[in-house]
């Protein structure tokens, strides 16, 4: 929504540049158009970024990816030892 608004005002800004008459106005409209313009593209190219982004609740911290592993090794040398010798 707030990108949409930034292209909003300036398309406004742009038109008040070329309603006004003075050139120091016009300098002003049309650097505040071109800065609004910018953060409209950087809106839109934050919320891609975030809709094509992982949840970051899923990753698994270290310790725990350890003790999974300690787990898998312990069942791996379970199953081993009880497939050994007969």
């Amino acid at each position: 929504m707030m990108p949409w608004l930034f292209l909003l005002l300036a398309l406004a800004s742009l038109a008040a540049a070329f309603k006004t008459s003075s050139h120091a106005l016009l300098a002003v409209w049309l650097l505040l158009s071109l800065v609004l313009f910018v953060a409209w593209i950087m809106g839109l190219l934050s919320q891609r970024v975030s809709s094509r982004s992982r949840d970051i609740s899923h990753v698994l911290d270290p310790e725990e990816l350890r003790r999974m592993r300690e787990q898998a090794e312990a069942r791996k040398n379970a199953l081993g030892n009880a497939d050994g010798p007969r």
